[in-house]
């Protein structure tokens, strides 16, 4: 079967790496694609050939009834975008993250998974990165014993890429987190209101605890280390190394490295090859959701609000100084509490 997929957003990035990774799905077709500006929506769709085009997304879910929806939208044009799909019968959606700003916004997306019957996934391509899942099926499996610390980072703020940070500690780690034990933020330039939105202290370091006993120590920002010193990007330095009782994992952007029953191995990767491969087997994996109930997309929404729940958590530490529990609603205005806070 062949799915009818439709992109939503294309001003940034992502959008023509959305496009870019379907001549690698065996079941996906790139039908249409929607965005506000009319200059960029003919420029995308004349660059990957989609000749059904629109400035109006509402309209075009209606019209071309697509099966699966890439949406590149800023946080604040999440949930209509959500909701105008669950009323048009999307049956599947990617979101692109954040999924939300703060506690208020993520409140209003609990009640509406509550409630809506579409299927949503977030955009955490990383976790399908083919050495990725070698490395995530190593820790499954027992490799490195016991999951016992685990350091991840990302030089770009928690809204631009820790989500992906945070995504990637759950991805190693079944046990729930339970606790952040303590956070410490600085910086509020990213906290200024841009077109992107993507609103975060500028740096931040936060150690959580988890149910079996592992801490996760994080740092998101211009406070993280480098993956590799010599490339000043900003975006390509996420890493993250697990250690177990039985050995060490560990997998940035560029390469991997480990060490399991005393032996030690290390490669490297070329990022964007892997990046095209994981966006096809992120999409590939809602086929087979769309397909069979009980194939529950890695990446759904539920997941990905309680990853977003563990990040309002250590904010709400860095704010008060305090360990933060996981349990009951967050702190209310959580972003001009980080605003005074940090100015």
């Amino acid at each position: 079967m062949t799915y009818r997929c439709a992109i939503v957003g294309v001003s940034g990035g992502r959008a023509h790496g959305h496009a870019e990774a379907f001549p690698y799905m065996p079941r996906g077709e790139l039908v249409a694609v929607s965005t506000r500006t009319a200059e960029r929506l003919q420029a995308f769709g004349d660059k990957w050939r989609v000749a059904a085009r629109y400035i109006d997304y509402d309209r075009m879910f209606r019209e071309e009834r697509p099966d699966l929806v890439l949406v590149n939208t800023p946080p604040t044009v999440r949930l209509e975008v959500l909701e105008s799909a669950e009323r048009h019968g999307v049956p599947g959606l990617i979101v692109e993250k954040p999924l939300a700003l703060q506690g208020e916004d993520y409140q209003d997306l609990c009640v509406f998974a509550d409630q809506a019957s579409i299927k949503v996934a977030i955009n955490h391509q990383l976790h399908f990165h083919p050495r990725r899942q070698i490395l995530q099926e190593r820790v499954h499996a027992g490799a490195i014993g016991a999951i016992r610390t685990i350091r991840a980072s990302a030089r770009m703020n928690m809204a631009y890429q820790g989500t992906h940070v945070l995504q990637a500690i759950q991805a190693f780690q079944p046990s729930p987190p339970v606790q952040v034990s303590t956070s410490l933020m600085a910086g509020a330039k990213g906290l200024q209101v841009t077109p992107r939105i993507h609103l975060a202290p500028d740096r931040l370091a936060a150690e959580i605890s988890f149910a079996d006993g592992a801490v996760a120590e994080l740092q998101c920002g211009l406070n993280a280390p480098y993956d590799d010193p010599e490339d000043k990007r900003v975006n390509m330095h996420k890493q993250i190394e697990v250690a177990g009782t039985a050995g060490v994992i560990h997998w940035s952007m560029t390469g991997w490295r480990t060490h399991e029953k005393g032996q030690a191995a290390a490669g490297r990767h070329v990022y964007a090859e892997e990046d095209i491969l994981g966006q096809a087997a992120m999409c590939e994996a809602m086929f087979d959701w769309i397909e069979d109930e009980s194939r529950v997309h890695p990446l759904h929404l539920p997941a990905a609000l309680r990853d977003f729940r563990l990040m309002l958590a250590i904010y709400s530490s860095g704010l008060s100084g305090q360990p933060a529990s996981l349990h009951g609603p967050p702190a209310p205005r959580l972003l001009d509490s980080m605003r005074v806070h940090l100015s």
